[in-house]
């Protein structure tokens, strides 16, 4: 198995951060992933267990939020797409520091090329990496609520 992780300290409470992250409709507005959608909502909340998002740029790619327990954690998977990717699994963790939240963004994956797994991880990390930038620049544009 392979892992990446990313971090990033966003300028706002954790409530907050945890309602927008998991807002997977509006991932549209600030991921650079192109138009995202549900095509299954979660149960009881829209966003949690069960949703599943699809990605209008990532070629049939899904992920299925496995757990979510607000404002602290999602944990999700790859339930269709993703190649070449192989039982990717990632979770989101949420912690407040000072006035503002950690965000960790951990994944593991297994590559279906051999010797590439660490070429994916490394590319992993970067688009992880601008994905957590572009949040927190979409938060600061935002009213506060």
């Amino acid at each position: 198995m392979n892992h990446a992780e990313v971090e990033r300290l966003i300028d706002h409470p954790i409530e907050e951060v945890f309602r927008h992250y998991t807002d997977h409709v509006g991932w549209s507005d600030w991921a650079g992933l192109g138009p995202v959608r549900l095509t299954r909502e979660g149960s009881p909340e829209r966003n949690g267990v069960g949703c599943v998002r699809a990605f209008a740029r990532a070629g049939g790619l899904r992920e299925e939020v496995t757990a979510f327990e607000p404002p602290h954690s999602m944990r999700y998977r790859i339930s269709a797409g993703g190649f070449p990717l192989a039982d990717h699994r990632g979770e989101v963790l949420f912690a407040s520091e000072g006035r503002g939240t950690r965000v960790t963004w951990r994944v593991s994956f297994r590559s279906r090329i051999p010797l590439t797994g660490w070429a994916l991880k490394r590319g992993i990390s970067l688009i992880f990496g601008r994905i957590l930038d572009g949040f927190a620049r979409h938060l600061d544009r935002s009213p506060r609520s």
